[in-house]
């Protein structure tokens, strides 16, 4: 292992260099692909005019549509040219947008009614901590709505070069593991649902044990209340 690798450097400078290209595809991606599913999902349990932060906002087009759903939307990314073109592509004054770490938000405690944090506890080098940083700005009885990745899901090719041993920037959480490890954390789960690849899209997977159902999914969305 490289004991000189930085985690943040490493992940900030790979999603610098995606902004341009996520930009390109976000739009798309929220209204007829993978994420299409997530605000209605979303919707069914966080009530209005709740206070949400949308952690991991990218180029803001997951945090425009909350803001016209009827929230008040704050967006962080890690990347600052994320959080540039998020700007840029905002058609309103309403949505604060800050580059920031999701292991170090800077917010006070019980700031938000809920949290959207999609395929971001992926990509932290301790999920645990992260998670812990959410709960602290989370109101009691809050909200977090959370997108893992499915274990064939692309973007998990990522990790593939742990494999010799290098350093990577995207773990191993699946699923399943992370509905322990919110469990342990306090968490109770309000909601679940899948995004299935679609190789599943033809296949009964509903009679399957719920693990396996999740291994067939390219992200699995979960609603859970902070206790």
């Amino acid at each position: 292992m490289d004991q000189t690798f930085d985690w943040y450097e490493a992940v900030t400078k790979k999603w610098d260099e995606n902004a341009k290209s996520w930009n390109e595809r976000s739009k798309k991606m929220w209204q007829q692909g993978s994420r299409r599913k997530i605000i209605p999902f979303l919707q069914e349990h966080v009530p209005l005019p709740s206070r949400i932060l949308d952690v991991g906002c990218g180029s803001g087009y997951g945090s425009h549509l909350l803001h016209q759903a009827g929230y008040k939307v704050t967006g962080i990314d890690i990347s600052e040219e994320m959080i540039r073109l998020a700007k840029e592509n905002q058609q309103t004054n309403e949505i604060t947008y800050t580059q920031a770490d999701v292991n170090e938000l800077p917010f006070t405690d019980n700031s938000f009614d809920a949290i959207m944090s999609i395929n971001v506890l992926e990509w932290t080098n301790v999920p645990v901590l992260a998670l812990t940083e959410l709960s602290r700005v989370l109101t009691d009885n809050g909200l977090l709505c959370i997108g893992i990745l499915g274990p064939t899901a692309g973007p998990r090719a990522y990790s593939y070069h742990r494999l010799y041993g290098e350093e990577v920037i995207l773990n191993t959480m699946m699923p399943w593991e992370f509905m322990q490890l919110a469990k342990e954390q306090g968490y109770q789960l309000i909601a679940h649902e899948p995004v299935w690849k679609r190789e599943a899209e033809d296949i009964e997977v509903e009679k399957l044990p719920l693990m396996m159902q999740q291994a067939l999914s390219f992200m699995w969305l979960f609603v859970l209340q902070k206790k």
